[in-house]
C-alpha cells in the first residue's frame, strides 16, 4: 500500500464506523472506470467480475448514461416528489409495463433496502399483520425492519424486530436437510415446510418475501417452480408474494428479465423490489405493486430523494441501452459460457464444491479441501489473489466462503476467458497456500 493509500486508510477508519467493512487487506481506492476495468489511485487496471455489488450493470462510464445525467443535472438537479417529474412517469411506465404485474403502481427509492422496507410496510398494511414469511439465508438490506427478515446470520446484528419471522426451506439448493432429494422431491418438501410453518403462526400471514436467486447469500437458487408451488399455498390464505429482484433483476440471470420468471407457472408476484443495476451506480431503487396494494396507505407520503430527476434520466437512458443492446440475451450467451469455463478450470480443485449461478451471477463455493466445511479462509485469501492478479470478485454465502461474480452485463467473450483464467490461477495459488499451512 502506497503512503497515500495508508493515510487514507487511517483517515476511514477514524471517522468511518467499525462495521463499515472494507475489502482486502491493503484496500482499494478505485478513481476510474471504463467499460468493464476499473484502476486504482497507483494507476493499476482490474478486469471487474462484480460490480460495485452488482451495480455498476452495463458498464463503466458508459456514454449513454453519462451524457443523460450531464445534461439532466444542467437543467435541473432536484426536485422531490412534491412536484410532477416527467423522467420519473416516463421511467415509472417502462418499468410497470416490464414488470409482468397487472394494473401496476411504481414507487422509488434510493436503495434495495428502503425498497424491501416500503414492500413490508405495504403488505403489513393491507393484510394487517406483521408477520412475514422469509426465506434461510435471504438477505434483504441493512434497515431496522429487513435485518429482522433476514435469515443470513453474518449480516443479522440484531434479533429485534418490529416484524414477527417465520423461516422456511427452499433458497439453498445444495445444503440441508433436502439436499440429497431430486428436484421434484426437494419442492414437495419445501411446499410440506411451508404448510407446517404456517400451522404454526398466530394469526394471517401478511407476505412472503424471497430473493429468486439469493444474493448476498452466495448466489443460491431453489429449482424452477418452486415458488410458484409455494403461491398456490400462500393464494389459499391471501398471503401475499414479494420477489426481491434488487441483484436478479434486469435480465442478469440471462434466462429471464426478472428472477420471478423461473416460478411464474402462477403468476407474477404481488410486489417487486427492484435497486442496483437500473441506475448504473445511480442510486435507485424502488418498488412495483398492484394497485390495490400500492393504495392501501391511510396516510400521506413522499420521497425527498427517490425519483429524482438525476436519477431517473441514468436509469431511463441505462435500461434503454440495455434493452435496445439484448444485455439479457448476452447474459445468458456470454454467462454461460464463464460458467462452464469456470467449472473446467476447477474440476479437480477439492477447495472448489459448487459453481453455480445463471448468467452473469455466478457463485463459486469453497471448502476446506477435503471436507465438505465451507472456508471464508479460502474465499479471502482468493480474493487477495484474484486482486493481484487483476481481478476484482465479491464474496458471500454462509460464513462468507463463496466468491459471488457478476460482471457488467457487457462483458466480451474474450474478457470472460481471460477473467476464468485469472480466477483459476488464484484458486491454484489459494489451494498450494492452504496445503502448506
Amino acid at each position: 500500500m502506497t503512503s497515500d493509500a495508508a493515510s487514507l486508510h487511517a483517515r476511514h477508519q477514524a471517522v468511518m464506523p467499525s462495521w463499515l467493512s472494507l475489502y482486502y487487506d491493503r484496500p482499494l481506492e478505485l478513481t476510474h472506470g471504463e467499460g468493464r476495468y476499473v484502476w486504482d489511485a497507483d494507476g493499476t487496471r482490474y478486469l471487474d467480475f462484480f460490480g460495485g455489488i452488482l451495480t455498476t450493470m452495463t458498464a463503466h462510464a458508459l456514454p449513454e448514461v453519462t451524457k443523460a445525467i450531464s445534461e439532466q443535472a444542467g437543467r435541473l438537479l432536484h426536485s422531490s416528489t412534491l412536484y410532477l417529474s416527467r423522467p420519473m412517469v416516463e421511467l415509472a411506465e417502462r418499468i410497470a409495463a416490464l414488470s409482468g404485474i397487472p394494473d401496476a403502481r411504481v414507487f422509488f427509492t434510493t436503495s434495495g433496502t428502503e425498497a424491501n422496507d416500503t414492500a413490508l410496510l405495504l403488505a403489513t398494511t393491507h393484510r394487517r399483520s406483521n408477520q412475514i414469511l422469509a426465506m434461510r439465508n435471504s438477505y434483504h438490506g441493512r434497515s431496522f425492519s429487513t435485518v429482522g427478515i433476514t435469515g443470513n446470520q453474518s449480516w443479522s446484528p440484531t434479533s429485534l424486530s418490529p416484524l414477527q419471522t417465520l423461516y422456511v426451506h427452499g433458497g439453498v439448493r445444495s445444503r440441508g436437510p433436502y439436499a440429497d432429494l431430486d428436484d421434484a422431491a426437494y419442492t414437495a418438501a419445501c411446499v410440506a415446510d411451508l404448510e407446517d410453518v404456517l400451522q404454526q403462526a398466530a394469526g394471517g400471514v401478511a407476505a412472503l418475501i424471497a430473493e429468486p436467486v439469493q444474493g448476498v447469500g452466495g448466489f443460491t437458487a431453489p429449482p424452477d417452480g418452486l415458488y410458484a408451488a409455494f403461491r398456490e399455498v400462500l393464494a389459499r390464505e391471501g398471503i401475499l408474494w414479494i420477489s426481491d429482484e434488487v441483484q436478479t433483476g434486469w435480465g442478469r440471470t440471462g434466462e429471464h428479465f426478472w428472477g420471478w420468471q423461473a416460478h411464474g407457472e402462477n403468476g407474477p408476484p404481488d410486489l417487486l423490489t427492484f435497486a442496483k443495476g437500473i441506475g448504473n451506480g445511480m442510486s435507485i431503487g424502488g418498488v412495483v405493486a398492484r394497485a390495490e396494494i400500492m393504495n392501501c396507505l391511510p396516510a400521506n407520503s413522499i420521497s425527498t430523494f427517490g425519483g429524482s430527476p438525476i436519477t431517473m434520466a441514468a436509469g431511463l437512458a441505462n435500461l434503454t441501452y440495455l434493452l435496445e443492446h439484448d444485455l439479457q440475451g448476452n447474459a445468458r450467451r456470454v454467462g454461460g459460457l464463464l460458467i462452464e469455463r469456470l467449472r473446467a478450470v476447477t474440476a479437480g480443485l477439492d477447495v472448489v464444491r459448487e459453481v453455480r449461478g445463471r448468467g452473469l451471477m455466478i457463485g463459486v463455493e469453497l471448502v476446506r479441501p477435503g471436507t465438505d466445511e465451507p472456508s471464508p479462509e479460502a474465499a479471502t485469501l482468493v480474493l487477495e489473489a484474484a486482486r493481484e492478479r487483476g481481478l476484482l470478485v465479491g464474496k458471500g454465502g454462509r460464513g462468507g466462503a463463496s466468491l459471488r461474480i457478476a460482471p457488467p452485463l457487457t462483458l466480451t467473450v474474450a474478457e470472460a476467458e481471460h477473467g476464468a483464467e485469472l480466477l483459476a490461477d488464484a484458486l491454484r495459488w489459494t489451494r498450494a497456500n492452504l496445503a502448506r499451512r
